[in-house]
């Protein structure tokens, strides 16, 4: 089901967020969370390094897969603090 939320997520699908399904994780996580899988978001050198996803535009990487989605979560739940 594809929803457009008040935060969106938005993955590369060659990146190594790809091995996890963020869909999934964020938006049962978060209502309020859009996850869009792209082609490429045009961070090659960044993509091929590390994990990352754009949070509202913002980038956001990890050292590895589970502190990428820690970082993701924060930065989730700064953005929604400001609709509260």
């Amino acid at each position: 089901m594809i929803h457009i939320g008040i935060v969106v997520v938005e993955i590369c699908e060659s990146n190594l967020m790809q091995t996890i399904n963020a869909e999934n994780l964020f938006e049962s996580e978060y209502p309020e969370v859009a996850v869009l899988v792209s082609d490429c978001l045009n961070f090659c050198g960044l993509c091929r390094l590390k994990p990352y996803a754009l949070v509202n535009g913002k980038r956001i990487r990890g050292k590895d897969v589970d502190d990428c989605i820690n970082k993701i979560r924060l930065a989730i739940e700064d953005e929604l603090a400001a609709y509260n």
